[in-house]
């Protein structure tokens, strides 16, 4: 017979996954554009893009302002990471039924 998991540990270890994967694959992510601005450097119109409205943002563009080489997207990553969990978290607590 297999033993339940609490939902807690099911929680904690996706959230320790996800944090490990931020903070050390993304030292590995491509450099190469994604394939909208693939596809805006082939047809010709990449140039005509302005600014996005995060652009000053100290993570934008995947890195920490300030930060240079792996861990930069490392922090960005762990950062989004708390962020959007806290967030559920937060959101969660809104809806939860009460007893």
């Amino acid at each position: 017979m297999r033993q339940r998991v609490s939902t807690r540990t099911l929680v904690v270890a996706g959230l320790a996954v996800c944090l490990l994967l931020a903070a050390v694959v993304s030292a590995w992510a491509s450099g190469h554009p994604d394939g909208l601005e693939h596809v805006a450097e082939t047809l010709g119109f990449a140039d005509s893009a302005g600014d996005h409205a995060a652009e000053g943002s100290p993570f934008a563009d995947y890195g920490t302002k300030g930060v240079d080489g792996p861990l930069s997207g490392g922090l960005a990553g762990v950062v989004g990471v708390a962020l959007t969990a806290a967030v559920m978290w937060l959101v969660l607590r809104l809806v939860r039924r009460r007893d």
